[in-house]
């Protein structure tokens, strides 16, 4: 499991720069588009809600050997489900906002919609790596 963390750390590594590459060249293929978009935010949180948490997972594992507890597997999908969907939402408002494509109040919401749900995913997936974070270390600590 130890390695898992560290490669699903690796993956969104290369996501977030990717993410980067691609607000970049967008805007500027779009004639260079300078305007605040959502499009800008898609390379932090892959860095940090998907490189930087999973890089800590993994070292905090070496101490706590949490990926053997039994809802390892539930946050892991459900944070890592999470994160994907918020990112889609950020990508998809992203893009219309460059385009300057006039989204109607349904498609506004449903874009809302799903990033909220990406975002309740990634607090459940938190709450839970808390919840065997905490058993370990006063398991560890006894």
């Amino acid at each position: 499991m130890k390695r898992l963390l560290l490669w699903t750390s690796f993956g969104y590594a290369i996501a977030g720069m990717a993410g980067g590459v691609f607000y970049r060249e967008f805007t500027r293929f779009m004639g260079g588009f300078s305007e605040r978009t959502t499009l800008s935010f898609l390379h932090t949180h892959l860095f940090m809600l998907g490189m930087i948490v999973f890089l800590v997972a993994f070292l905090l594992d070496r101490h706590l050997h949490f990926s053997d507890h039994k809802l390892f597997w539930p946050f892991y999908g459900i944070y890592n489900a999470g994160l994907v969907v918020t990112v889609a939402g950020l990508l998809a408002r992203g893009i219309t906002q460059v385009q300057g494509a006039a989204l109607s109040s349904g498609g506004e919401a449903a874009i809302s919609g799903v990033s909220g749900l990406g975002h309740i995913a990634l607090g459940t997936g938190i709450i839970l790596l808390f919840i065997m974070l905490l058993k370990r270390a006063k398991r560890t600590a006894a």
